[in-house]
């Protein structure tokens, strides 16, 4: 059978491996010049299962509980002194129960929020795939939320029907650039893609739908702790694209599938362009490097490109030199998650426990936790 023309071939894959463009492809290994010591910032248990973290220039703390084990009460929250947590921005986007489906409109409330993520702008934006349990979509409910942090109010509502979010999508990740005025985001259902997003005019678009590099790869299976995760029917983790961040110049756009070893690579200014068919943008998509079982992503402009390693409970940097070194590590850091950066330079990472879920045949989460730390500098 013919590979249909939009997919790019192994051969093209093998190209951007020793590509001089935008990024050199690397192999993974890592160094240890010392791991920075964590940081408890808090411990979660109600709501209890943590996903992403995001923080303001001011050091205002944020962080979400998807709709997963538990029918949440809160889903995105201010972190206070000792943990507290206040529904945020107010209790009426935190309405929505799956139990009552009278307490508030999917629309206009939080139903399974993913992600947070704070802009240069001092925004937060929460990316609600709607998706509870990891499951059916509730109709009216993939969005994007932007909050104005000066005024604590929702400045603006993405609301995403069929030919973005359809059925089998689930929004995952969100970077911006430093201007705020497009933001892309990983969907790690399937098939898997990323959306393109203009902030100002609202316009979105999925694009590498169907892609090799933003699938789950196959034959890869996730291990932690000596336990390969399961469900029962035998499926271990499907996820596609998740990981994924902006490089510093708002030149190029990285990300993986977390159920993946690859790190992929395209011009943002490429997933804008409208003019370049499906076949012409695959074929500006290179391998940037050979990584791990990947969650979160960070670019930092004093750390540097910043990965989570799922199965290791590790954060690793990728030097400029192609190696990856070690820059956190803790057996706390029980599938470290998501990644944000403080006004101090310190790295906020999450610890979603996802493999103790019952997905995966375990007893189920209890609690998770936040932590920060202060990475050595880039070789």
């Amino acid at each position: 059978m013919p590979e249909p023309d939009h997919l790019f071939r192994r051969r093209d894959v093998m190209l951007g491996m020793t590509a001089a463009a935008l990024a050199p492809a690397f192999r993974a290994h890592a160094a240890a010049p010392g791991p920075a010591p964590l940081e408890l910032v808090a411990t979660f248990t109600s709501p209890r299962q943590v996903t992403g973290v995001g923080v303001s220039r001011q050091g205002r703390v944020f962080v979400n509980f998807p709709r997963w084990e538990e029918d949440v009460a809160i889903s995105v929250a201010e972190v206070g002194s000792g943990g507290a947590l206040t529904p945020f921005p107010n209790a009426g986007w935190n309405a929505f129960r799956a139990a009552d489906p009278m307490a508030a409109k999917p629309s206009d409330s939080f139903v399974c929020v993913q992600s947070v993520t704070v802009d240069r702008q001092d925004r937060l934006w929460v990316l609600d795939p709607a998706a509870p349990g990891l499951s059916l979509e509730v109709s009216g409910g993939p969005k994007l939320v932007c909050i104005d942090l000066a005024t604590n109010s929702v400045e603006r509502v993405y609301r995403f029907g069929s030919d973005v979010a359809p059925q089998g999508s689930y929004l995952n990740d969100i970077r911006l650039t430093a201007d705020g005025r497009r933001a892309v985001m990983t969907n790690s259902g399937q098939p898997g893609c990323l959306i393109a997003l203009d902030v100002e005019s609202g316009q979105a678009r999925r694009v590498l739908d169907g892609h090799p590099s933003t699938q789950f790869q196959k034959g890869v299976t996730v291990t932690v702790d000596g336990r390969m995760l399961r469900q029962l029917d035998g499926e271990g983790p499907q996820f596609s694209a998740d990981g994924i961040m902006i490089d510093g110049t708002d030149t190029t756009v990285y990300w993986q599938a977390t159920t993946g070893r690859t790190m992929y690579r395209v011009p943002l200014a490429s997933l804008f362009d409208r003019s370049l068919s499906p076949a012409e943008l695959g074929a500006q998509v290179h391998v940037a490097a050979q990584t791990f079982v990947a969650d979160g992503y960070w670019f930092s402009r004093r750390s540097g490109m910043l990965l989570t390693v799922a199965e290791r409970g590790e954060v690793r940097r990728l030097e400029r030199n192609g190696s990856f070194t070690v820059v956190a590590k803790d057996q706390r850091l029980l599938w470290p998650d998501s990644m944000a950066e403080g006004p101090d330079g310190a790295i906020y990472v999450t610890a979603s426990h996802i493999p103790r879920m019952k997905t995966w045949q375990a007893s189920g989460v209890a609690q998770t936790q936040l932590f920060r730390f202060h990475p050595s500098a880039p070789t």
